[in-house]
């Protein structure tokens, strides 16, 4: 099933998956601080939109282009970011796996942060395709509705 463009940027696009149903962030190379921020902040409010419509709704980051993020960027997602997506919904955040080293050590610090922050509770995973990532995330979706 396609997927619909809710936003697009050069640097990435927020679709939405109605097959599982989710929201899908698809980078597609580098994104400064402000691009990442910019695409993280306009997907929430995208997902806040759609849990109007659609429950429950996940989140998958399609990572494979993905490249590094900055260490002030990962503590903005760890400590504000994902705070809000938690109390947006958000509780299973699952990554497509990054092609690049500095992508994939970007994602590892990233659910490192996750697992390791108290203040919320998302379940983050990793998968080598699209199709295993809504595979898991549908099975996530389905075992907490």
């Amino acid at each position: 099933m396609p997927h619909s463009i809710l936003h697009s940027e050069p640097y990435g696009a927020i679709l939405l998956a109605n097959d599982v149903p989710c929201i899908v962030v698809q980078w597609h190379g580098f994104a400064n601080s402000q691009q990442l921020r910019s695409l993280k902040d306009r997907g929430l409010a995208l997902y806040t939109e759609q849990t109007g419509r659609t429950q429950p709704l996940g989140w998958i980051c399609d990572t494979r282009h993905f490249s590094a993020v900055k260490p002030d960027d990962q503590q903005w997602l760890a400590t504000d970011w994902n705070l809000r997506a938690f109390r947006a919904g958000v509780r299973h955040l699952c990554f497509v796996r990054p092609e690049s080293v500095f992508g994939q050590m970007s994602v590892d610090t990233y659910i490192a942060n996750t697992n390791a922050n108290s203040a919320y509770s998302i379940v983050p995973a990793q998968h080598n395709s699209i199709a295993a990532a809504k595979r898991w995330l549908k099975q996530q979706l389905l075992a907490t509705h």
